[in-house]
């Protein structure tokens, strides 16, 4: 995987730290946001495995040297930094949470503890992967939510912001819920089940709409779902029923999709075809599929594409990554809105609240009912990997899961107001307070 999937300044400053004999050192960073986005309550992991693939395959080829060599960046940089570079290899650890753990603000989605050089390097690479991955899987958790048991599908990839980004996205989604995607490349990689229907193109190709129906049916057998709007909706419904099986189902683009399935059900239903299902588009999000739900609207299923891949309402999530040890010395910043914490930590979860400690040991807050639990776990030590990541499916099935022991209200689409609790142990405020103490003294004697 190569190296140049970076920032520049992660390289200038590991040239830095090559020249001032630090880029051995042992640096520990942790991934976390500040503040929840925008409309969440949480945030659901996502894009672990990315993370660890592209670990495990960290090199820089010499064609990538050549070029760096070419910026005047790096004209005074010595050649012994781009030797380091040939040879490098991530040879540190990485904890993380699992994927579909939901997150809050402050609490680390992962820490890298490895060389400075190495940790440097990668940051941008992992914010890039959680918090892309992780924004689309809190969407579909949403949708999923809402939907009450319908299927809800990713249809998102031809408006994500590239077609790798659909591809990722399709997968975040399968992990927050949806029960597949349209984009194969996302099935023959993840093996997550696709869905597709037809376009309203393939209706206009032929002659008639009964052609066209027919030739699909012929064509798909049991997965065959007709796109019933491209002229008359009734009319393509009528159709339909009249054709008979074999059919998956019928799919809804437009108009009123209230009344409109409605009348489909009914005409269906009338046919006997009760276990036909009705599936809707038309620029979906989680509020009008709960007004939908609200309604009673017979739709079995919903395709979603803009609002899920892009997260439309809430389309950034403002993780950082940041430097909390360098050789068993904690570090933080104090800047004002800024501030980060000392000390590689480790979060436990309660029933009722998590806890955020200053070290994989501490078990300084009160717990809760029920046992506490250690989000943050071994994925990589020493550069290799402790055991094989869950499948997406099993991360699917956690996420459900956990979603399901959230307070009720954590998981409504309108109360934004109401916060999951996290506290900070005794023995990292204690921390913090040390460091900031010695941040000013040092402060002071620099000025003097």
């Amino acid at each position: 995987m190569t190296g140049l999937l970076t920032d520049l300044y992660q390289l200038t400053m590991s040239a830095g730290y090559f020249e001032a004999g630090k880029a051995e050192e042992i640096a520990t960073f942790e991934l976390f946001f500040r503040h929840l986005p925008r409309y969440r309550n949480f945030v659901l992991a996502a894009g672990l495995e990315q993370v660890v693939e592209y670990l495990a395959k960290l090199n820089f080829t010499e064609e990538e040297i050549r070029y760096l060599k070419s910026l005047p960046q790096f004209k005074g940089v010595p050649e012994e930094f781009f030797d380091a570079l040939r040879k490098l290899r991530f040879t540190g650890d990485l904890f993380a949470m699992r994927e579909g753990t939901p997150v809050f603000a402050g609490e680390p989605f992962l820490t890298v503890r490895a060389p400075l050089l190495e940790a440097q390097i990668v940051e941008t690479y992992l914010l890039a992967s959680i918090g892309f991955q992780s924004l689309i899987a809190t969407k579909a958790a949403r949708m999923v939510e809402v939907a009450g048991g319908r299927a809800v599908v990713d249809f998102g990839t031809r408006r994500a912001h590239s077609p790798e980004a659909g591809v990722l996205a399709g997968r975040a989604a399968y992990i927050g819920g949806c029960v597949g995607t349209s984009n194969t490349e996302t099935g023959f990689r993840y093996g997550i089940p696709v869905f597709g229907t037809a376009a309203h193109s393939w209706i206009q190709a032929f002659a008639t709409e009964r052609e066209a129906y027919e030739r699909l049916q012929k064509l798909l057998g049991e997965a065959t779902v007709y796109l019933i709007d491209t002229y008359d909706t009734i009319a393509g419904a009528k159709l339909a029923a009249s054709l008979g099986r074999p059919l998956w189902g019928v799919r809804l683009d437009s108009g009123n999709l209230v009344e409109l399935s409605r009348a489909v059900r009914k005409i269906l239903d009338d046919a006997g075809m009760q276990d036909v299902k009705i599936m809707a588009t038309s620029d979906l999000n989680e509020y009008k599929i709960l007004e939908f739900a609200a309604a009673r609207a017979p739709i079995d299923a919903f395709g979603v594409g803009t609002d899920l891949a892009t997260s439309t309402d809430s389309p950034n999530l403002g993780v950082v990554y940041k430097l909390v040890e360098l050789n068993g010395r904690s570090t933080a910043k104090f800047s004002e809105d800024k501030h980060t914490l000392p000390g590689a930590k480790q979060v436990f979860r309660f029933d009722s609240y998590d806890c955020v400690a200053c070290s994989w040991e501490c078990m300084g807050c009160e717990p809760g009912e029920g046992e506490a639990r250690a989000l943050l776990r071994p994925v990589l030590l020493g550069g290799k990997l402790v055991e094989p990541l869950p499948a997406v499916t099993a991360a699917r099935q956690y996420a459900a899961d956990s979603i399901q022991r959230l307070p009720t209200a954590i998981r409504s689409l309108f109360d934004t107001d109401q916060k999951y609790r996290v506290e900070h142990s005794a023995e990292l405020v204690a921390l913090y307070e040390k460091v900031q103490s010695e941040n000013g003294l040092l402060r002071h004697r620099h000025a003097d």
